[in-house]
């Protein structure tokens, strides 16, 4: 009888002595796995934050042609003056607002900067220049708006602006528009065509004899938006100059295509 109850004590011992032992397993499993929720959240959320479209670019516009000075010779033929070819440019931002403006789909400030031209034209000047959208795709751009490395936008909210200078509406309801200008492509040539025949447009570089090739362009530029949160926004574009399409080409007069694009901002985190 007394070695049966020694024998009960010890397994009873050891049975207290293994549920104190899976216990502490079981403790320690839970709070590893607390501890790698809490190290996660914050990756989680960088994420989070960075996949959710604030600010998209999902349409451009682009408007080509050309345009030149000429005189009158006395044998009545034509003498072209400072051949140049221009690319009307407006660039959509999208902030997927669906008429409900936040602080944070509302724009602070806009930036251009870091502008290059990653492929230059073999012949003329190439220059980048801000826009009037009043004046866009007519064949004229303000000297005064050439854009070095660098483009600021003013932000307003106002229901009327003056577009002559660069400006923004707070709720992304107009366009980024710019002009590129490849100039001087040609100067003093003279054409035998009457002035019946002269269309001052993309035809001009044909009868100049002109090649797509030696005016084609691409340029770069970062965009960068900073919201009502204080939250910045950078976005690397890339642009070709658009001068013909499978169906058109500039040598017709213009090239007017609208461009379905995918460029996303990053949010920046510090």
């Amino acid at each position: 009888m007394l070695k049966k109850k020694i024998i009960f004590y010890i397994i009873l011992i050891i049975s207290i002595l293994l549920l104190i032992y899976l216990s502490l397993i079981v403790y320690k499993d839970i709070n590893l796995k607390l501890k790698n929720e809490n190290n996660q959240k914050p990756m989680y959320e960088f994420l989070e934050n960075n996949t959710k479209d604030i600010f998209t670019i999902d349409k451009i516009v682009y408007f080509s042609s050309a345009n030149a000075n000429s005189s009158i010779n006395s044998n009545s033929s034509f003498t072209i003056e400072k051949l140049y070819q221009y690319t009307d440019i407006a660039i959509f931002i999208n902030n997927h607002s669906d008429g409900n403006f936040t602080l944070e789909n509302t724009l602070k400030s806009v930036q251009l900067s870091n502008i290059k031209f990653e492929t230059s034209p073999s012949i003329g000047t190439p220059n980048l220049f801000y826009k009037n959208i009043n004046n866009f795709a007519k064949p004229e751009y303000d000297k005064n708006q050439e854009i070095d490395n660098t483009l600021e936008f003013n932000i307003t909210s106002e229901d009327e602006i003056d577009y002559s200078n660069p400006i923004l509406y707070n709720n992304c309801a107009n366009p980024i528009t710019l002009s590129y200008i490849n100039s001087n492509i040609k100067e003093s040539y003279t054409l035998a065509d009457t002035i019946s025949n002269i269309s001052y447009d993309g035809s001009l570089l044909k009868k100049c004899g002109i090649t797509l090739n030696s005016i084609s362009c691409q340029l770069s530029f970062i965009v960068k938006i900073v919201n009502n949160l204080d939250e910045t926004f950078t976005c690397p574009m890339i642009i070709q100059i658009p001068l013909s399409t499978e169906k058109s080409t500039i040598y017709e007069g213009n090239l007017t295509l609208k461009q379905d694009a995918n460029y996303k901002f990053i949010k920046q985190v510090f």
